[in-house]
């Protein structure tokens, strides 16, 4: 397969994003190792094979210097690193104590760089890559999970920059994941019929199955992506519809037969474009902002 032989770790690779990722990898052959904080409910497996677990704290640095050392000794080489760990509970920016928020910042931006950092040896000599697990967050205001959301952006320049320091041996990419249909989605968007709206929202129909985050992460890692680095990758089912267009009251019925509008003329949804619910408009909680935890990337 496309990674036989390659040793990946998978930082919070114990559920959710992070447990789908990691059957991504071991899918496509190569030997994993999944950490976290506490140890999965089930072994993270996928055709016929492990993950191999091992705890760590990721936000502190001995440990995580000792986590790599391990990984030296029972494997002998690192090829992948995704920095996958990471969430946020919701809470408004009033609402917590600055040391609330610093900790946000600490898992979510400060934790990948001491990972990185001690992965960086076993990578350079493998000639391997890391995959940041960014957010749609980072790119557009995140209310309740504003801490989360200015890391995933420092997250993303962070990954430009190491790409262009640590190449040309190690290549860095960031995944861009908006809403992800995990064991956890009723804590963020409520039941199945709740879940099912929220899914409607997105132009595709439907939230991300974990394993599609999986899938393009292993692409990124395979020698398919060899000249890709520095870059974002969108895996977001073609975002958000823009909210203006269901505002806009230019093409409803009761203004259609108003003031003309001559044959080919633009309207302000531009040519040919509807607006109101009927044409898909976007309801619900917005891609990559979950309405009360992001954490069902930390395990």
């Amino acid at each position: 397969m496309e990674l036989d032989g390659r040793v990946a770790v998978v930082t919070g690779g114990t559920r959710g994003v992070g447990a789908g990722i990691a059957r991504a990898f071991l899918a496509a052959g190569a030997d994993v190792v999944v950490c976290a904080r506490r140890p999965p409910d089930a072994p993270v497996a996928s055709a016929g094979r492990t993950a191999r677990f091992l705890p760590v704290d990721l936000r502190d640095p001995a440990a995580v210097e000792d986590f790599f050392a391990e990984i030296a000794r029972r494997h002998g080489r690192l090829d992948v690193l995704v920095n996958n760990a990471g969430g946020a509970p919701y809470r408004l920016l009033r609402d917590g104590a600055p040391v609330r928020h610093a900790r946000v910042l600490e898992l979510n931006l400060v934790a990948p760089l001491t990972v990185s950092l001690a992965a960086h040896g076993l990578l350079h000599a493998a000639r391997g890559c890391v995959v940041m697990v960014g957010s749609v967050s980072a790119t557009r205001p995140s209310p309740g999970t504003a801490a989360y959301g200015a890391a995933k952006a420092g997250l993303e320049n962070l990954a430009r920059s190491m790409a262009v320091e640590w190449a040309p041996e190690v290549r860095v990419n960031t995944i861009v994941p908006g809403m992800v249909r995990t064991e956890l989605s009723h804590l963020h968007y409520g039941d199945a019929q709740g879940i099912a709206a929220v899914g409607r929202t997105v132009p595709l129909g439907r939230l991300a199955e974990p394993d599609e985050i999986g899938d393009a992460a292993v692409f990124l890692a395979s020698g398919r992506a060899a000249y890709i680095s520095g870059a974002s990758l969108l895996v977001h089912g073609g975002g958000e519809r823009p909210a203006f267009l269901d505002a806009a009251t230019v093409n409803d019925a009761a203004t259609v037969n108003g003031p003309a509008v001559g044959p080919g003329e633009p309207t302000a949804h531009g040519p040919g474009v509807a607006g109101g619910a009927g044409a898909g408009g976007s309801a619900g909680t917005p891609a990559g902002a979950p309405t009360r935890t992001t954490d069902d990337k930390e395990g």
